[in-house]
């Protein structure tokens, strides 16, 4: 059996949007070299977009940026919800 140790995050709502796609793997890291290189990938408005989300990692909401995240991890983007 194969364990995968990459990181996966998931996008949901406008972070999927500006991705371009619902989930990627990453190597593991802290949340905020994550979120770069994720800018990095897809470009400057999923960066506007991290900037009014929330994290979480393994379904705990993280907000430093310095926290790390371990290996086989799922990081889930949450920008604000429209709606009520």
């Amino acid at each position: 059996m194969t364990v995968d140790l990459a990181i996966t995050v998931q996008y949901f709502a406008g972070a999927r949007a500006a991705a371009g796609l619902a989930t990627e793997a990453f190597a593991a890291g802290t949340l905020g070299e994550i979120l770069a290189s994720a800018v990095d990938r897809h470009g400057p408005e999923l960066a506007r977009v991290f900037s009014a989300s929330s994290y979480l990692i393994d379904g705990t909401n993280v907000s430093d940026r310095a926290t790390p995240i371990p290996p086989g991890a799922t990081v889930d983007i949450l920008p604000p919800f429209a709606g009520g």
